[in-house]
C-alpha cells in the first residue's frame, strides 16, 4: 500500500514587533554629520600622505607621482570601499554610522542584505549625487527621513538599533498531490 502526505513548509521568519521608520528614522542633521565624518575619514589618507610627502622634501611633479601619493591613494580607495560597502553589508553602519548611532535597516525594520546595500550604494548614492544632492536633501522633507537611494533599495536609516524582533513561523503549503490508489498484489 502506498500512501502520499500533504507536505507543509515551515519557514522561520524574524520581524519587528511594531517598527515605525517614521518614529525611529534618522535627523537629518545628524545623518549630514555621519556622511561628514564618513569623508574625512577617506579624505584624511591621501592628504595624509601629501602632507608626509611634502615633509619629506617632494615638491610639485614630483610630488604628485611619488609612491607615498600613490599609496595614499590606493588605501584611500581601499578604505573607501570598506566603509562605504563592506562594512554596510554586515553591520547596517559606515564608521560615521557607527559613531552618530544610525543603522540602515529595510523599509520593514530587518536587516537589509546584500542586494539591497550593493543596490543602495552602487546605484543610488550615484543617482544622488548626479541629482546634486538634492537625492539626500530630499531625507529633510519627509516624514520618513528617507534620501533617494533609501527610496530605490527599500531602506530607511534609524537612529539606534530596533530590538523589537520577534519569530514567528510562516507555514507555506505546496498544492496537495493527487492521493494515490493503493493497488495490492496478490501474494
Amino acid at each position: 500500500m502506498t500512501k502520499i502526505k500533504n507536505s507543509a513548509q515551515v519557514a522561520e521568519k524574524e520581524y519587528i514587533k511594531g517598527f515605525d521608520p517614521v518614529e525611529l528614522h534618522a535627523p537629518f542633521i545628524l545623518r549630514c554629520g555621519a556622511m561628514i565624518i564618513d569623508y574625512m575619514i577617506v579624505l584624511a589618507i591621501p592628504v595624509g600622505t601629501l602632507l608626509l610627502g611634502r615633509m619629506l622634501h617632494y615638491d610639485g611633479a614630483k610630488l604628485l607621482n611619488s609612491e607615498i601619493n600613490n599609496t595614499g591613494w590606493l588605501i584611500a580607495i581601499l578604505v573607501c570601499a570598506t566603509n562605504f560597502l563592506i562594512l554596510p553589508m554586515f553591520g547596517g553602519q559606515s564608521l560615521g554610522k557607527m559613531l552618530t548611532g544610525l543603522r540602515i535597516v529595510r523599509h520593514d525594520g530587518t536587516t537589509p542584505g546584500f542586494a539591497q546595500i550593493a543596490g543602495r550604494h552602487l546605484i543610488g548614492y550615484p543617482m544622488t549625487l548626479f541629482s546634486a544632492m538634492l537625492g539626500f536633501v530630499l531625507a529633510a522633507f519627509n516624514v520618513e527621513g528617507r534620501a533617494l537611494h533609501d527610496y530605490l533599495s527599500g531602506t530607511v536609516v534609524v537612529y539606534g538599533k530596533p530590538e523589537r524582533k520577534v519569530k514567528t513561523l510562516v507555514k507555506k503549503s505546496k498544492s496537495a498531490a493527487p492521493s494515490a490508489r493503493s493497488q495490492e498484489n496478490p501474494a
